[in-house]
């Protein structure tokens, strides 16, 4: 008999409720089972739980009919057990290589650790992953793609009988993608059981043999992905037909004045980049990983330093030095890495939703706590964030509450223009659709929206305009009635 992995009965309360619900299934070697369900239902507990972050309050779990109880991730990571987690478990102060290898660095007789063997095979690892990067490079200098590659490069070279994937295409380009799927071909043929975690129908289409479904901590169904239809699946998974997301959207038809102008953006990562934004517009920047698009809002946001070029808010030129510059001048940003660079995790989500506007909540340097509590009730209603508690610390929220606290926040703040920056990144199909609703709801308050995605469907369905962008420069732009994928493609590569 191969590997497999058995769930008997696995249920997990936290103080607010139960994350599981006596789920039970079994994932095979030699396939790749995919997790399925909505933010918050539980997928991401249940591969805690196999690695040994989290203990099961009920039931059990089996490798190879072995029953496991792990203590601790090292415990599961030698027992051969990977998790691959979507926010990445990196030191970024560490070269490539000592990540990788991290405790297991070779070393001679005398205790000594061997850099020169230890990089050698890592420059192999790295040309099979076929990356530009070298053995030496610090993490912290590489991008968030190479970053979750690298990730997923120490899940390889230990080697692990069981493989589990969270939502690991999320900063990943196309080219990146075919690698790692290259990849888990192969750990299929070796019999090891991959579980797979995405919102991404294309890809559980393309690359698993059996979905599991998941709702509010419940196993729903196990569907052989051969005998799968897409919508029934979201039916299953989100309990609510979905349908076109984008059918249904109320777009605004009418911009005002132009509320944000730049004027040739210089710096290492953009050039010459000139643009206006109109008040109740909709502008998307698009482009291939590395094209300059978040670079460029970066500068914008006071994030990046500025070599040359103007900024200018309802036509008055803004010296935006640092983010707090930027949200004076009425710009607030949504970063790519929520995680990393948009929250704080061990704060609460009322804590979280006031931190741009606790000046104007400050009564003589007190923060008038009654003030804070209504907006933040408000926020929440509005924004129709899923908690018990306004009290809740944001690290136990799923991905897609985490990004609606975001989006609460600076709706919070006297906003001109918002930058959305990949919104939608490891968030399921139903939160996808309220969120691209709130980005025309946006737009219709007046505010000045600049959106980012690397899913052309969305740009080309949310955007009034498209700003392309390669290689740190401006290749084209096209209006709503022009937009298509192939013709974003075309700019974004050069394609004439």
């Amino acid at each position: 008999m191969g590997n497999y992995v058995e769930f008997k009965n696995i249920s997990k309360a936290f103080a607010d409720g139960l994350a599981l619900d006596n789920v039970s299934f079994r994932a095979d070697g030699g396939e790749v089972c995919a997790l399925l369900g909505e933010n918050g239902a539980g997928k991401s507990t249940l591969l805690k739980i196999l690695s040994g972050a989290h203990r099961a309050s009920s039931g059990e779990y089996s490798i190879n009919g072995e029953k496991v109880v792990f203590g601790s991730p090292n415990e599961a990571i030698r027992y051969g057990i990977s998790v691959i987690y979507q926010e990445r478990q990196l030191v970024g102060d560490l070269t490539v290589t000592e990540n990788v290898f991290m405790e297991d660095l070779y070393r001679n007789k005398l205790g000594v650790v061997d850099f020169k063997k230890s990089h050698g095979e890592m420059k192999e690892l790295i040309d099979l992953f076929r990356m530009p990067f070298s053995p030496q490079d610090k993490v912290n200098t590489l991008s968030v793609a190479h970053q979750q590659m690298v990730e997923i490069m120490k899940a390889y070279r230990r080697n692990s009988t069981v493989i589990a994937f969270d939502e690991p295409t999320a900063a990943l380009s196309d080219p990146e993608i075919d690698v790692l799927f290259s990849l888990i071909e192969k750990f299929k043929q070796e019999g090891k059981v991959i579980l797979y975690v995405s919102h991404r129908m294309n890809e559980i289409f393309r690359i698993t043999d059996k979905i599991i479904i998941l709702k509010d901590g419940c196993f729903v169904d196990e569907v052989r992905t051969a005998d799968a239809v897409e919508d029934e699946l979201v039916l299953k998974m989100v309990g609510r037909s979905i349908g076109d997301v984008f059918s249904t959207l109320s777009r605004n038809d009418e911009y005002g004045e132009v509320v944000l102008e730049a004027k040739c953006l210089q710096n290492q990562y953009v050039k010459d980049v000139s643009f206006t934004l109109r008040k109740g517009e909709v502008l998307s920047f698009a482009g291939l990983v590395g094209a300059g698009r978040s670079e460029t809002v970066r500068a914008i946001f006071g994030a990046d330093r500025l070599d040359a070029g103007e900024i200018l808010i309802d036509g008055k030129i803004k010296r935006i030095k640092n983010p707090r510059s930027a949200i004076c001048a009425g710009i607030g940003l949504c970063p790519e890495d929520r995680k990393e660079q948009g929250l704080v995790l061990e704060r609460s989500i009322g804590e979280n939703l006031t931190i741009p506007i606790l000046r104007d909540l400050a009564q003589l340097g007190v923060i008038r706590r009654r003030s804070e509590r209504r907006l933040v009730n408000q926020a929440v209603g509005r924004q129709r964030i899923k908690t018990n508690s306004v009290d809740k610390v944001v690290m136990e929220l799923s991905g897609g509450n985490q990004q609606k606290v975001i989006l609460g926040r600076w709706l919070l703040a006297n906003l001109k223009v918002l930058i959305l920056d990949e919104p939608t990144k490891g968030i399921d199909v139903g939160t996808k659709a309220e969120i691209y609703q709130m980005i025309c709801d946006l737009a219709k308050m007046g505010l000045g929206v600049i959106f980012i995605s690397s899913e052309l469907p969305e740009v080309v369905n949310v955007s009034d305009r498209v700003i392309v962008m390669r290689e740190g420069r401006i290749s084209g732009e096209l209006k709503r009635e022009e937009l298509s994928e192939e013709r974003i493609l075309r700019l974004a590569m050069r394609e004439r």
